[in-house]
């Protein structure tokens, strides 16, 4: 990542702490890996929440890095913009130390990062502060600034969804009736290490028969037969940024039901994607796609939202449901995967990631194992 645009992102940060945009903060306290990667450019990351391998503090001429030994180097060599400030004692009383050295009044902090315990405990001591610091919440300050990608976020997109188009490909020119879900889950991520992902966005999801009626399946030991659905759900991170995409696939000729089920997904995930542009609102697509579904008389069948913002994180704003409308802007990506559930039978989903541009969409992920029933 260039220096330039983490000196953009932090300008950024500082002009809406000032004005207000959403809470008005003298500084801010980061402590969720993504936010903190994507603003100091520091990639540690602890897998026992709510550990933190590393906090920044960020007023309006100051920018700290509170970690620990572990991490002294590699926050030394990531995030060269930062002072480096090392725990010595429990992250609470540093954080209250430098708070008050950098003669901080209002502190912003992550609510939905910030346990109870933790927040109790940083907000006692803040207060026993002479004067006392007020802690305020960000409300989403960062996640909303990472909606929209630049260049080199979209390069990085591009490259995880290639990776992860081209494992799929392999993927489903490799199956056959009699592998189980577990055994095509292991051979998905063993592709992706193959290709140089630096991990997976997530566990596959793996689901075949009456298993893909379940959305977010676990694989199991049941092997594949034949004429049956298959879903495939696989993303892969590249540059820290992840990939996201299914397809729902037949090892043989499907049912007649299961033709139609998938032509009215297919259906609905090409009406939201034709109408893909800057500024329209995300229950608008929503909307398209479950229309389609509904007057074909499986709208009870469609339950979650059509799709979801990927970048740092594979799943974070905005939300593309029927609730909560937001205009997407130009620069952001996100999925498009309408699906339908028949429980006791299977299911069809179909995802594309696609980034906003002037003319429409762009669709990311490139593979095009489609039916044309």
């Amino acid at each position: 990542m260039k220096t330039k645009a983490r000196t953009d992102r932090l300008t950024t940060l500082r002009q809406r702490m000032a004005s207000g945009t959403p809470g008005l903060c003298d500084a801010v306290w980061i402590m969720q890996p993504e936010n903190r990667r994507y603003l100091s450019g520091f990639r540690a990351e602890d897998t026992h929440f709510p550990e933190s391998s590393g906090s920044l503090l960020i007023d309006k001429n100051q920018l700290l890095l509170v970690t620990d030994s572990r991490y002294t180097l590699q926050a030394e060599t990531e995030a060269p913009q930062f002072a480096i400030k090392i725990l010595k004692q429990d992250l609470a009383d540093g954080i209250s130390t430098w708070v008050q050295e950098m003669g901080i009044q209002t502190l912003g902090f992550e609510q939905d990062y910030v346990t109870w315990d933790l927040h109790r405990t940083i907000q006692e001591q803040l207060q026993a502060l002479s004067p006392a610091v007020e802690l305020v919440p960000l409300d989403g300050l960062v996640e909303e600034m990472r909606e929209v990608k630049d260049p080199e976020e979209i390069r990085s997109l591009e490259a995880a969804a290639d990776l992860i188009s081209d494992v799929l490909d392999e993927m489903v020119d490799h199956l056959r009736p009699g592998m189980t879900e577990t055994e095509i889950a292991w051979e998905i991520e063993g592709l992706a290490r193959e290709r140089g992902a630096e991990s997976l966005s997530f566990p596959p999801i793996v689901a075949s028969g009456p298993n893909s009626a379940l959305p977010h399946a676990v694989p199991t030991d049941r092997r594949l037969g034949r004429n049956e659905p298959v879903t495939l759900d696989l993303g892969a991170r590249l540059n820290g940024y992840c990939s996201d995409m299914t397809r729902t696939i037949f090892l043989g000729e499907p049912t007649p039901d299961f033709r139609i089920i998938y032509k009215i997904v297919r259906q609905a995930q090409l009406a939201a994607l034709k109408e893909v542009r800057p500024l329209v609102e995300s229950t608008h697509l929503d909307g398209l796609a479950r229309q389609v579904i509904c007057e074909a008389g499986f709208g009870d069948y469609f339950g979650h939202g059509l799709g979801h913002g990927v970048g740092l994180a594979v799943h974070e704003r905005p939300r593309v449901g029927p609730r909560n409308p937001v205009k997407l802007q130009k620069g952001t990506v996100f999925t498009v995967e309408p699906g339908i559930y028949v429980p006791g039978k299977g299911g069809v989903r179909l995802e594309e990631m696609v980034l906003v541009e002037d003319t429409g969409p762009r669709i990311l992920t490139r593979n095009n194992r489609f039916y044309d029933f």
